[in-house]
């Protein structure tokens, strides 16, 4: 029997591979360099990119993966923040930005697109309709839908509207094997055999590549009304959530700053953005809906603010609101300027236990003497946990991540999930395992395997074991270790 090794498979590979797609292959340096990493800025060896232009192409370079065990990535803009979207162990990277189609259905109040529109550009085009799209990454002006689909993206609106799964209706696309699947319907209610659609939904591109997806939509939104306030404490402002849900209020965006986030923000800035008041936690807050609805809530949102805050200020006006926004928005750049590093963990926990992972952040901040950050979507319990640190320092590097060990088994004790919308890629790969019992983890593999049987999608995620920091440079380095 003749075999061929691997290095003789991948060139025989890339011939057909060019002999099938021609100029929509490249093997050029400076072109597979650009898609080698993303945000998580950990660069692989592709040994091929794939521009495709129309869907078909999707299951012509999965056939030949297959066939002859090449990885394959998918790529939408890169955007990514924990490595999914990184070729780690070579192989092909499938670019699946040209495949950008966005059909409204007014009627039936759908969308149907591919997977390299972008977000914000669906959200424009849907509005003109007198419809809304909700989910809304802050990165909505760049990401794609096909990675908000892998990693069942979430953002500021998710707190009363839902995540990207929320307004998935049906999902085209191919298995690992090349073959064209379509998972659910463009109707509203679909319960005739298994839920495939949601099993591809956050799988990270490691169980089959989406060309189209239909989304439902609802009618656009009447008025909205933002605030920003101060407040004595976590406590106070972390019970928020709760206190609103009690008094019938559900804001559509709640969103939360610790108190090292707004002095960091004011120094920033170079100003108090409550004078008088020193830097204290805070709360971004929206709501949205019917006028007479905004009324009674403003009333009895208005009325806990005055008892609760130290001080807060409302916005009606499209252009008063963006002074309010300014402030979440800056607390990310304002952090930057601290260290050459920033690491955002976007964990999840228990309403009524964010007050207990805060003051768990503030000991480690202590402890290992950080730069560490908390805002985001308290409204959901999806808090973003950012550690600042300078790579090249590699004392301050084995701090920062023996401190990140140390959140992730917090989150975990407290019943929490390492990741609510970024997704697990390479950063949280090595975290993964403790999420699950060993039934759970076995079943997850068992249908890893059952759809890609030779793991040629996404390679390196999810059910590897990934070393993040080596000895030497401190830093995510090419290391491995499967886990079966």
């Amino acid at each position: 029997m003749n075999t061929i090794s691997q290095n003789e498979a991948s060139e025989k590979a890339l011939t057909s591979l060019k002999a099938e797609l021609g100029g929509l292959v490249t093997t050029e340096q400076e072109q597979l360099y650009s898609v080698s990493y993303d945000g998580l800025k950990v660069a692989g060896s592709p040994e091929a990119l794939i521009r495709l232009e129309e869907p078909g192409h999707v299951g012509t370079v999965l056939k030949l993966a297959n066939e002859y065990n090449i990885p394959v990535t998918c790529r939408g803009t890169g955007s990514s923040l924990t490595g999914g979207a990184t070729p780690f162990l070579g192989g092909w990277v499938l670019d699946l930005s040209k495949l950008n189609s966005i059909q409204i259905d007014q009627t039936n109040m759908l969308a149907r697109c591919g997977p390299g529109a972008v977000v914000g550009d669906l959200q424009e085009q849907v509005a003109k309709e007198g419809l809304f799209y909700p989910p809304d990454p802050s990165s909505k002006k760049f990401c794609t839908l096909g990675g908000n689909i892998a990693c069942n993206a979430g953002g500021l609106r998710c707190v009363k509207y839902g995540v990207t799964r929320d307004y998935v209706l049906a999902l085209s696309g191919y298995l690992p094997t090349g073959e064209f699947v379509r998972w659910g319907r463009a109707t509203r209610k679909f319960a005739t055999g298994y839920n495939l659609r949601d099993l591809w939904i956050g799988s990270e591109g490691t169980l089959g590549v989406v060309t189209e997806i239909t989304l439902r939509l609802i009618l656009a939104v009447e008025s909205r009304i933002t605030y920003l306030a101060a407040f004595e404490n976590d406590s106070v402002a972390l019970g928020a959530p709760l206190a609103l849900s009690r008094m019938g209020i559900r804001p559509s965006i709640l969103e939360y700053m610790d108190c090292w986030t707004i002095e960091c923000l004011q120094k920033y800035v170079g100003k108090e953005i409550f004078t008088g008041v020193d830097s204290k936690p805070m709360l971004l807050i929206e709501l949205d809906g019917p006028q007479e609805v905004l009324t009674r809530e403003n009333e009895l949102l208005s009325a806990w603010l005055e008892k609760n805050s130290l001080t807060f200020r409302t916005a009606e006006e499209e252009s008063e609101a963006e002074k309010l926004w300014e402030v979440r928005r800056q607390g990310s750049s304002s952090m930057k300027k601290l260290a050459s590093t920033k690491l955002n963990e976007d964990i999840v926990i228990p309403l009524d236990r964010q007050v207990e992972l805060v003051t768990f952040v503030n000991a480690l901040r202590e402890e290992f003497s950080l730069n560490i950050g908390v805002f985001g979507h308290c409204g959901d319990g999806n808090l973003h946990v950012n550690f600042m640190y300078d790579e090249e320092n590699k004392e301050e590097s084995k701090r920062a991540v023996s401190a990140l060990h140390k959140l992730m088994e917090k989150v975990v004790s407290l019943d929490g999930a390492i990741s609510g919308e970024h997704g697990v890629g390479l950063a949280k790969t090595p975290f993964v395992r403790n999420q699950f019992n060993d039934a759970e983890w076995k079943t997850m593999l068992s249908i890893k395997k059952a759809l890609d049987p030779k793991g040629i999608l996404n390679p390196g995620k999810i059910f590897d074991v990934f070393k993040p920091w080596d000895q030497k440079k401190e830093k995510v380095v090419l290391s491995w270790e499967h886990n079966d």
